[in-house]
């Protein structure tokens, strides 16, 4: 007969007051297109990604957050962890450029469908880390998770070349603020888009921000980095443009991104207060990626 076990529910929500868990940062990286890979290649990739995390983090200055990760766990397309959050503006820079660098050179040598592009998120907030089961998590963790899965990072990610972008990473807002905004990082804010982070079928809705270490292709396409047609309707008051813009090309069906008084991206004009983006309908660049 098996032994009843008496359970210890903490107490609910709401009905006495308590310490707060430890701030964490988290990262989280998901693979492109890894269901659609052939079964044999599933463990060789679930395997490369945390031994190159591993080696971006050594590069980047950063050994000793990877040897002290907490509540890490490799999710088979992927792989996520907690790490001291006053080290995130170094994560956001140099962590994600070494990234980059580091599957370019995977990529090289790699063969078929031992390519790796990865998506990633970071975000920050209260998580419990006691070493005891169930760490890690908590609304900050799933919230990673729900970035890493949206809409504007899948979407960026496949607009890219796969030859040159390997990574393609969103911030949530709070990250943003405290590690970007703050001037704490080596990445001015002109690196950053503000998207709507939306997952399709889920309740999630939040403002973040996506940074591409080494942009391409069509990244550099100005209809899909916010250059409105002239069919478009008027901007808002906070996105009309200063003086008459010449005439572009009618406006696409699908992703567009309206940056604040049809700025580009990356550095592409005088950029004042961050830039801004609408994802619409799916496009079958994002539908690939599901």
């Amino acid at each position: 007969m098996s032994e009843n076990v008496t359970p210890n529910p903490a107490p609910a929500p709401w009905s006495v007051s308590r310490d707060l868990p430890p701030y964490r940062g988290i990262l989280a990286v998901d693979a492109k297109d890894f269901t659609g890979r052939p079964a044999v290649d599933h463990v060789a990739l679930t395997t490369i990604i945390p031994e190159l995390l591993g080696q971006a983090f050594e590069r980047a200055g950063l050994g000793q957050v990877w040897q002290d990760r907490k509540f890490a766990n490799n999710t088979g397309d992927g792989y996520v962890l907690g790490f001291d959050p006053a080290v995130l503006p170094r994560v956001v820079h140099p962590f994600l450029a070494e990234l980059q660098e580091l599957l370019t050179d995977y990529n090289i040598h790699a063969t078929g469908t031992r390519r790796l592009r990865l998506r990633a998120s970071l975000h920050v907030g209260p998580l419990p880390d006691s070493g005891a089961p169930g760490d890690g998590n908590g609304t900050p963790r799933n919230d990673t998770h729900r970035l890493l899965d949206s809409r504007p990072v899948r979407a960026m990610l496949a607009a890219s070349s796969e030859s040159i972008t390997q990574v393609a990473a969103i911030l949530s807002h709070r990250v943003f603020e405290d590690a970007v905004l703050s001037g704490y990082t080596r990445r001015h804010p002109d690196h950053f888009i503000e998207v709507p982070a939306t997952v399709e079928g889920k309740n999630f809705h939040q403002l973040a921000w996506l940074y591409v270490p080494t942009p391409s292709g069509s990244l550099y396409d100005r209809r899909i980095l916010g250059e409105a047609g002239p069919d478009a309707p008027a901007p808002a008051s906070d996105e009309r443009v200063a003086e008459p813009e010449p005439e572009r090309e009618p406006r696409r069906q699908g992703t567009t991104i309206n940056s604040h008084n049809n700025r580009g991206f990356f550095n592409t004009g005088d950029v004042r207060g961050g830039q801004h983006a609408h994802f619409g309908p799916d496009t079958g660049a994002d539908k690939a990626e599901r």
